[in-house]
């Protein structure tokens, strides 16, 4: 696929102008026998030195974009390949302009602020009110279309209420861009919509001084510094900047989420309508924290809890989640029949369990070679492919069933953390002595001794 460029076919589709070339993902203009079509090709980047990540965050934008009701703040799901075998995503193209172009212009009047913020807040309430929560909002994913609607686009690293959250349960480092990352996002927590609202009120800011609230870290340690660390007002740096309008950043901006803004269309409602924004010590204030208040922050901040997630709008209950250890090793066929059988009476008995697959591999900077397979993203579909191949008997629907690939040199800590920070029910796991674990030996018997969950050890009947 990375051979791929403008005059190439994808299933059919007819590739043209390259668009955007980003770390994660590749997207064409689709091209027919007239010209241009109002469609776009996105196509992740796969092949040597890619990063696992690039699938999973293609399953994600394919679940979410699938899952949303057709409407003007977010690009229509057209069409979209398997990732066994051609993986892309054909989407409406949206005509409209960048936010980041106003950001290479900041500072930039409160009364367009307000105008390309309210806009903002509408789509991002859309997007909240149907349980999606975006987790990468940055100037480069807001679109504006003619009528000034604004458009959000990349929901790679999004998160659905309903369906989940694969990112969550693979990867521990924080997922997005720090510049405009919440306190909580930074931490893990991945279901609040107030992290958008953080983001949002980041690039309020950036409009509004041309400079970024917290910088540009690095590291992780630098990341966190934003739970204790306040911003410099925007009126210290931009005199112009109205009372109501700092008041509307810095409310954003707080560290905890239950002092943020219930939702956005509160945001918006104050943007369009900043008469009536009630101006307190935010709206007024000139200096960051002395250095006495920094302390008392900083001491709190490693006690910081994150605010619990809102509940969302539609309830669901939480379903078991039952984790079935899948071998990397070469399959062994009887084994893992009787890991499906056990998995089928789990399933008979709660029609609301969920079933995740997963399987330990070792970290890709362990690879070599040249070969598609010997690549992260490319030994990361193998792994796909093997855990949906086992799971296709089952016929489950897509949103009971998941795959994990976990990289780890120690394939029973990894299922062990895998299933205390998933909160898992019960743990399938093939027997020891089994010819498909004798690749990683003593896995099924540390599992079951460390295992904060049930464990069941399954082997094949014998013939």
């Amino acid at each position: 696929m990375n051979s791929l460029g403008p005059g190439s076919e994808v299933d059919g589709f007819l590739l043209g102008e390259l668009l955007h070339a980003g770390s994660m993902a590749t997207i064409y203009r689709l091209t027919g026998p007239d010209g241009p079509l109002p469609l776009i090709i996105k196509i992740p980047r796969l092949g040597p030195g890619e990063r696992a990540v690039n699938v999973i965050a293609f399953e994600v934008c394919r679940m979410v974009l699938g899952a949303l009701a057709q409407g003007p703040h977010y690009p229509t799901l057209v069409a979209f390949g398997d990732v066994e075998t051609t993986p892309y995503l054909v989407m409406e193209y949206v005509e409209g302009v960048r936010l980041n172009d106003w950001v290479g212009r900041a500072p930039i009047g409160p009364e367009e602020i307000a105008r390309l913020g309210s806009a903002l807040a509408l789509a991002l309430h859309d997007l909240h009110r149907q349980d999606v929560v975006h987790l990468d909002l940055k100037p480069t994913n807001v679109l504006y279309r003619t009528h000034g609607e604004a458009v959000l686009i990349d929901f790679g690293l999004a998160h659905h209420s309903h369906y989940p959250d694969l990112l969550a349960e693979e990867i521990r480092s924080p997922v997005g861009n720090w510049v405009y990352m919440a306190p909580e996002q930074a931490l893990g927590v991945r279901c609040d919509p107030r992290s958008d609202l953080f983001a949002f009120g980041a690039i309020l800011y950036q409009l509004s001084t041309g400079r970024l609230p917290f910088g540009n870290p690095t590291t992780i340690a630098r990341l966190r510094q934003r739970l204790h660390r306040d911003p410099v007002p925007p009126r210290a740096l931009v005199a112009g900047v109205p009372a109501w309008l700092q008041e509307i950043i810095l409310r954003c901006l707080e560290v905890d989420a239950r002092d943020r803004y219930a939702s956005a269309a509160e945001v918006a409602f104050d943007l369009a309508n900043h008469a009536q924004v009630a101006i307190t010590d935010r709206g007024l204030r000139e200096r960051r924290a002395g250095w006495g208040r920094r302390i008392r922050r900083w001491a709190r901040a490693k006690r910081f809890e994150p605010a619990p997630c809102p509940p969302p709008s539609t309830r669901i209950g939480p379903a078991p989640i039952v984790l079935v250890a899948i071998s990397p090793a070469q399959a062994d066929d009887t084994l893992f029949e009787a890991l499906r059988d056990a998995a089928r009476r789990l399933i008979v008995a709660d029609d609301l369990c969920r079933i995740a697959c997963v399987t330990a591999v070792p970290l890709a900077a362990a690879l070599s070679g040249e070969r598609y397979e010997d690549t992260a993203t490319g030994r990361h579909i193998k792994h796909l492919v093997n855990l949906r191949r086992w799971a296709k008997p089952l016929q489950l629907p897509e949103e009971r069933l998941t795959y994990h690939v976990l990289e780890s040199e120690k394939p029973a800590g990894a299922l062990i953390d895998y299933a205390r920070m998933n909160d898992v029910d019960q743990i399938l796991i093939g027997a020891a002595r089994s010819a498909s674990t004798r690749l990683f030996p003593g896995v099924s018997a540390q599992v079951v001794a460390e295992a904060p969950c049930t464990v069941t050890v399954v082997r094949p009947r014998p013939d």
